[in-house]
This record gives C-alpha cells, structure tokens and sequence, in this order.
C-alpha cells in the first residue's frame, strides 16, 4: 500500500510539473545564461586571435651605434598562436552545443509529450488501484518512467549542469575570461609602441635627429619588453587550458553524468517496485 501511495504521488507531481512548466521555466533560463555565455567567451577568442594575427606582423627595427637589431612581435606570440585558434574551434563547439540545448528543451515541451505523460499515469494509477494482473502494471510503470525520462530530462541535466556551474566554475570562468581581455589589450597596446615612428615633415634638422636619438634610446630597451611580455603572454596560456576545461565539463562530462544518475534513478525506481 505505501508504494502505491508513493507511487501516485509521484505521478501527480510529475504531471503537475509537466503543466505548470516551472522546472521548463528554470531550465530555458539556465540554458539562456549558458548560451551567452558561451558566446562572450567565443567573441573574446576571436578578438585574442585577430590581435594576435596583426601583432605578428609587427617588427621593430632599431640600429643604436650602427648595429642593426631586429625584434619582432610575433616570434613571442607564436607559442600560443595555435592555442588561441584551438580554443576559439572548441569556443565554437561549445556554444553549438549551449544553442542545441534550447531546441532539446523546446522539444521536451511539445503538448503530445505532456499528454503521452499524462495517458501514461492515468493508466497507472487505474491498474495500481483496480488491483489488474501484475504484468500490466509493470507494463503501466515502464511507460510512465519513459514518459518522465523524455519529459524532463533536458531540464533536469540543464538546471543540475548550471547549478554546478554556478557553484563551483563561475569564478574561475569570470577571472580567466578577464586575463584574456587583459592580454588582448595587452598585445594591442605592445604593438603600438613597437611601431616605428612616422617623422613630422616641419621638424628641423636638428629636430629630427634629437628625435631619432630619443627613440633609440626607449627601443635599446624593447628586449627587456619583449620578455615582459612574454611572460604575461605564457600565463594567458594557463587561463585558455582553464577555459577548455571548464566548457568540456558544462558541454559534456556535467550532462552526462547526470543523464547517467537520472537513467539509474529511474530504473531503480522500475525494478523495486514491485520486487
């Protein structure tokens, strides 16, 4: 009798769930937050890799004493130039996959779905109650569980995947997301300064030359620059491995694990009912 009761209960609840559309609700919003998400961060890869491609081009050329010395921008760039064009394609996939997740959810709340749900408990509940063979309420019961699994497990695995996110990985996403715009901004201003200077057609002879003098003197010290910068440049490689990690769990690992617990919670819940 107690798993009869809990039995219907349960079924109640699940259509309740199916018509008021709080768990569809939580779910669309989850999804949203993820999706755009996702979408900055692609953006910021884009830009990181177009300043990056402009940077790479840039050569300094400075001759203090007549010795000619050349510097260029993008020999520094070079380690994680691969990098940042790998994580904009997983960028790309991920957000795919966000943008998937409001069509599954769209999907899971079609009427027929609810109404299969809804046939499926009322048939149930009658062979629960009117006391018919065994078999078919195990028949009754596997359908119910297959409606509830098809109903709303996209929301579940999308409210449970954010709320991990959430907990646990939206610091970390913040505070990597921010060391990329801060590199970016970074190359943009390191490939200003390594630009050579145009000469202003009014200065005097004497002008000119205290300029060049002036600017052989700040670029004596580009080296030391350089590798300033490149190690500013090594430690955005840490935040890009932080980044794909981080999408990999939302996108992949999080939703199928918890697929994997609703799936053995529901079979669970078939195979000791009537045992």
């Amino acid at each position: 009798m107690t798993r009869k009761i809990v039995l219907t209960v349960i079924c109640l609840l699940a259509a309740l769930a199916a018509f008021t559309g709080q768990l569809d609700d939580a779910g669309e919003a989850m999804a949203e937050k993820a999706f755009r998400r996702a979408l900055v961060t692609f953006a910021v890869a884009r830009t990181l890799n177009g300043v990056i491609s402009v940077a790479q081009g840039t050569e300094v050329a400075i001759e203090p004493a007549g010795v000619g010395m050349n510097f260029t921008v993008g020999q520094v760039l070079d380690p994680i130039n691969d990098l940042i064009e790998r994580f904009s394609s997983v960028m790309l996939v991920a957000a795919s996959a966000l943008g998937l997740q409001n069509i599954l959810l769209e999907i899971s709340e079609w009427w027929g779905i609810s109404l299969f749900l809804v046939l499926s408990i009322i048939a149930l509940v009658l062979t629960l109650w009117l006391r018919p063979a065994e078999r078919w309420q195990q028949w009754g019961l596997r359908a119910v569980l297959i409606a509830i699994a098809v109903r709303f497990a996209v929301p579940l695995i999308v409210i449970g995947t954010g709320l991990v996110f959430d907990t646990f990985l939206a610091a970390q996403h913040a505070a990597a997301t921010q060391a990329l715009e801060a590199t970016s901004d970074d190359i943009s201003e390191m490939s200003q300064e390594t630009m050579p200077p145009v000469p202003e057609a009014e200065q005097s002879l004497v002008d000119r030359i205290g300029s060049l003098l002036d600017d052989s003197l700040d670029r004596i010290n580009v080296a030391d620059k350089l590798e300033r910068f490149r190690v500013r440049v090594s430690n955005a490689s840490e935040h890009i491995i932080n980044l794909i990690v981080i999408f990999a769990l939302q996108t992949i690992i999080i939703p199928i694990v918890f697929l994997w617990l609703l799936v053995q919670g529901l079979k669970a819940l078939g195979s000791h009912t009537f045992s």
